[in-house]
């Protein structure tokens, strides 16, 4: 895996428009959360359709569960919108059509000379857009199963937040101390 994707690694804070053409920062885009971030092969490739479809029932998740989804596409706004409206995905889709983040990344698919392809990474980032976890898609079982995603989801969440099991001593006693200073500002 290249450097600039290893575990522990901060990403650039890429600002990219959407498939409708409106402008997002990544650090914007979390908003403070976890987030999977698809680094998308691109339009053309049918693996890469199978694979967003895939995760659109893990998204129906993400809203209640504290949790983004991006993926970032290597095409125009045109070719990104397509796949988004392909795959029946509400998340944001991202259109990188200057190929800053395939080139400040280092993850050109070099083997596809007919496509400015990526090689497909998936990452599961902490909160400011630290790497947890990476996928290397370039074949298609490299790429995370939303149960695979859930897993890792869980463990971030568990390392993260204090509260993540509330029946702890240490989550009860923080808890009982929130509310203290609550009491003493009214």
């Amino acid at each position: 895996m290249v450097d600039a994707l290893q575990v522990g690694k901060t990403i650039p804070d890429f600002a990219l428009p959407d498939d409708t053409g409106t402008r997002h920062r990544l650090s914007t885009l979390q908003n403070g959360n976890p987030m999977v971030l698809m680094l998308a092969r691109g339009e053309h490739c049918p693996r890469e359709r199978q694979h967003q479809r895939e995760l659109v029932k893990l998204y129906d998740f993400c809203p209640v569960a504290f949790t983004e989804m991006v993926s970032i596409f290597p095409n125009d706004q045109h070719d990104t919108n397509k796949m988004k409206i392909a795959t029946g995905a509400f998340w944001t889709y991202l259109a990188d059509e200057e190929l800053e983040v395939q080139r400040t990344l280092g993850i050109r698919e070099y083997t596809d000379v007919h496509h400015d392809a990526n090689v497909p990474i998936t990452l599961v980032l902490a909160p400011g857009l630290v790497i947890d976890k990476v996928y290397c898609g370039y074949w298609f079982w490299g790429r995370p199963s939303p149960y695979q995603l859930w897993q890792d989801l869980a463990e971030l969440f568990q390392r993260i937040k204090p509260d993540f099991d509330p029946l702890t001593d240490e989550a009860r006693a923080a808890w009982e101390e929130s509310q203290a200073a609550l009491a003493g500002v009214h």
